[in-house]
């Protein structure tokens, strides 16, 4: 006796619908980007100075078109050489918040402020992604608990 297998796997299975929802903050409320010095001081804000020379972290700051700040987010924490960046991370928040720019950062806890190979490869691959994206990275900022160091003032972008 042979059994007709009625309902295919397709059928069987459940699909959900995937859904992006998103709210601006309210446009008179966010913080203007500048120039480095702001991205700098907007970031000193949000992270914990008491961790800065412990271990490494990589933070965004997500941009609207007129470089109004939509939000912050800390994208890794590392140990005290190095720190690893999900780059698929940083895209699903840009596109999520509808970001149109966007600034990176991460601090030496060694207090030197030149950036290593690393840093600028991971500057490019950025640089060129969000190319694709129509979103332009700004500036990648490095940050000791003595002062900061942008890519974009000093021509390494």
């Amino acid at each position: 006796m042979k059994t007709k297998l009625t309902e295919s796997p397709l059928e069987m299975s459940t699909f959900n619908e995937v859904q992006i929802h998103y709210e601006r903050p309210i446009f008179n409320t966010n913080r203007v980007v500048k120039c480095s010095e702001d991205s700098e001081r907007i970031l000193r804000e949000f992270l914990d100075n008491k961790r800065i020379d412990y271990k490494e972290f990589f933070w965004v700051l997500l941009l609207t078109n007129a470089n109004q700040v939509l939000g912050i987010s800390e994208i890794g924490i590392g140990s005290s050489t190095g720190v690893a960046v999900n780059v698929k991370e940083i895209y699903q928040l840009a596109l999520l918040s509808n970001a149109s720019a966007i600034v990176v950062a991460h601090n030496h806890p060694s207090g030197k402020l030149m950036p290593s190979t690393a840093d600028k490869n991971l500057t490019q691959k950025l640089k060129e992604a969000f190319k694709l994206l129509d979103i332009t990275l700004l500036d990648h900022l490095i940050l000791t608990s003595e002062g900061f160091v942008s890519f974009s003032d000093s021509g390494w972008m």
